[in-house]
């Protein structure tokens, strides 16, 4: 349950770092302010929108990181506890050899032709052919 919440925290501050960085103007865009480029900017003032930006971009990048460290300790620490199928059939015991799981039942069918197993685990007498 706590891995499955840490996981979709990781993707939602991906998602978020990506938008917040395409948002961002890069350096190259300072150019253009000087011709008039820079008026469509204005919406948080001056300086407010790469300020705005860089520190929501900064936060998200820090709760990615942790996030991820969190993610990876979880792991590692579930992947020792975790058994599966093969560890719970490699721990229990394995049959004596000579021994049947079949013991209790009734043995198998003869083959065709070939005498039927007494009921005493010993071969019967041969039928007399008619």
């Amino acid at each position: 349950m706590l891995h499955a919440f840490l996981v979709v925290i990781q993707i939602i501050s991906a998602l978020c770092i990506l938008v917040l960085v395409m948002l961002q103007r890069g350096k190259g865009a300072e150019a253009g302010a000087g011709f008039g480029a820079g008026a469509s900017g204005t919406v948080f003032g001056a300086r407010g929108a790469t300020t705005a930006l860089s520190r929501a971009t900064a936060i998200f990048a820090a709760i990615f990181m942790l996030n991820s460290l969190a993610l990876t300790y979880l792991s590692t620490r579930s992947h020792e506890q975790r058994t599966t199928i093969l560890d719970i059939a490699g721990q229990t015991q394995a049959p004596a050899a000579g021994a049947s799981r079949r013991s209790n039942l009734a043995p198998p069918p003869a083959p065709h032709g070939a005498p039927a197993a007494a009921p005493g685990g010993g071969s019967a007498p041969p039928q007399p052919q008619k």
